[in-house]
């Protein structure tokens, strides 16, 4: 069945990969949100300090719990001052390394021209939706 473009789609297909994550996060004792933490922190590479990093955590993933997701990765010895210690690193690449494997079959022939479009498309909606957000908190 054939799910028209929409929230639907992009709902379940979130869902769907969350499980796959969720799969790859096994054993680690990381929740999704504490691993998008740690990939923020590495994104960020040391950009920001922690703060900065509880910022961007509740800006882009939208967590509440922003503070104490950094916190509760500060006390596991991953994070330090916003960046990723030793420790963090290496359990950051060991989930990468897995999420890659994993996920490789399902972007694998993919026509490049589907998928740059579909990332616009993608993209589009986002920046859309960060702007809906961003003019209720004014209102």
């Amino acid at each position: 069945m054939l799910i028209p473009f929409g929230p639907q789609l992009i709902g379940e297909t979130e869902k769907t990969l969350n499980a796959l994550l969720r799969r790859s996060l096994d054993d680690t004792g990381l929740t999704e949100p504490q691993w998008v933490t740690l990939r923020l922190a590495d994104l960020l590479d040391g950009a920001v300090g922690t703060d900065g990093l509880v910022a961007a955590v509740a800006d882009r993933a939208h967590f509440a719990d922003a503070p104490d997701l950094v916190a509760v990765l500060t006390d596991r010895g991953l994070l330090a001052d916003g960046r990723l210690t030793a420790n963090g690193r290496e359990l950051y690449d060991t989930v990468r390394a897995r999420t890659s494997a994993q996920s490789a079959p399902l972007w694998d022939g993919l026509p490049a021209d589907d998928v740059a479009a579909t990332a616009r498309v993608l993209n589009e909606v986002l920046a859309r939706a960060h702007a809906m957000l961003a003019d209720s908190d004014v209102a």
